[in-house]
């Protein structure tokens, strides 16, 4: 019961006290947001922009994106940049991360930002995967890894040694189960014997423990973050239908972005690698059989195994 309350108790945070406005200025800054095109990852790219960062907005729909490119043009006078990305279809991340690292030889921020939320059991990736494990999971830690070297340049290139950063969006969700379901990161029958919102839980858990781990191997260079933006009004809970808590207590979008802007972006925010953050900004604690190292190394040693061939 004890992360059920957890996972309670963030739904229902204080007043923020950090705001876009406490954004250091990022010019020079190359950053990239997957789902960048709609809900949280749109406003972290609004702020982003209107502090003067380069930012790749990632997304599968060109068309959806470049709406959103132009609404943000008018709103900060400035340009995202679209990086067509596909996190349900190993090939195609790839390609997002070839074409990425053919303009851009530093990655200083990437927000791991898109992600669905209880879709229909019968949809799969394009290689056979659970799509929201698929998506949530192993699409960006595929991103992450072909990133990597963009990452460690940017550390390098710092006359300071600032980090680079990773940012990974969770939920509460990550509260809400103990484990990764194993036998349901491929479709097969025990996968389709389980509901939509238990492989949500466990895609959102494996984020946290995928963040984790990504800190415990690669602190010295970067810093790697994962929060829960809060409850929201946005297009994740599309497949939700009625649900109790959407009335009860969701928050607006731009609340949503904050604590994945204050991880990215905060000079304060350098010293927080490994951390867990909850809503508006503030660090939390995770559910601690996420930040178990043993569940981190086979759950890492797995995805490493699923992505080799592609």
């Amino acid at each position: 019961m004890g992360n059920f309350w957890s996972a309670l108790a963030e739904s229902f945070p204080p007043k923020p006290t950090w705001g876009v406005y406490n954004i250091p200025d990022l010019t020079g800054k190359v950053v990239i947001v997957t789902g960048g095109n709609a809900g949280i990852g749109k406003e972290t790219v609004k702020a982003l922009l209107q502090h003067n960062a380069k930012v790749y907005m990632a997304a599968r729909s060109e068309e959806r994106a470049q709406a959103s490119i132009t609404a943000l043009k008018e709103e900060t006078g400035k340009d995202a940049i679209f990086l067509k990305l596909d996190l349900a279809d190993l090939p195609q991340v790839r390609m997002a991360a070839e074409d990425f690292l053919s303009k851009e030889k530093e990655l200083h921020i990437l927000f791991l930002n898109a992600g669905l939320m209880a879709c229909p059991v019968d949809w799969t990736t394009a290689q056979g995967y659970d799509m929201q494990f698929g998506t949530n999971v192993i699409g960006h830690f595929f991103l992450t890894q072909l990133l990597l070297p963009a990452l460690l340049a940017a550390t390098s290139a710092s006359p300071a040694h600032e980090k680079a950063r990773v940012v990974t969006t969770s939920s509460s969700g990550s509260f809400l189960t103990n484990d990764v379901f194993w036998d349901s990161i491929v479709d097969g029958p025990a996968r389709r014997k389980r509901q939509p919102y238990p492989l949500y839980f466990s895609s959102k858990f494996a984020n946290v423990v995928v963040a984790r781990e990504l800190a415990r191997r690669h602190g010295d260079n970067l810093v790697s973050t994962s929060l829960n933006p809060g409850n929201l009004k946005t297009e994740l809970s599309r497949h939700l239908g009625w649900f109790p808590h959407r009335k009860m207590f969701l928050y607006d979008v731009p609340l949503g972005a904050l604590t994945q802007l204050r991880a990215g972006t905060a000079p304060e925010a350098a010293d927080w690698n490994g951390k867990y953050l909850k809503p508006w900004g503030r660090i939390g604690k995770a559910n601690p059989k996420a930040e178990d190292p043993a569940v981190g190394e086979k759950l890492w040693a797995r995805l490493e195994e699923e992505v080799k061939q592609y």
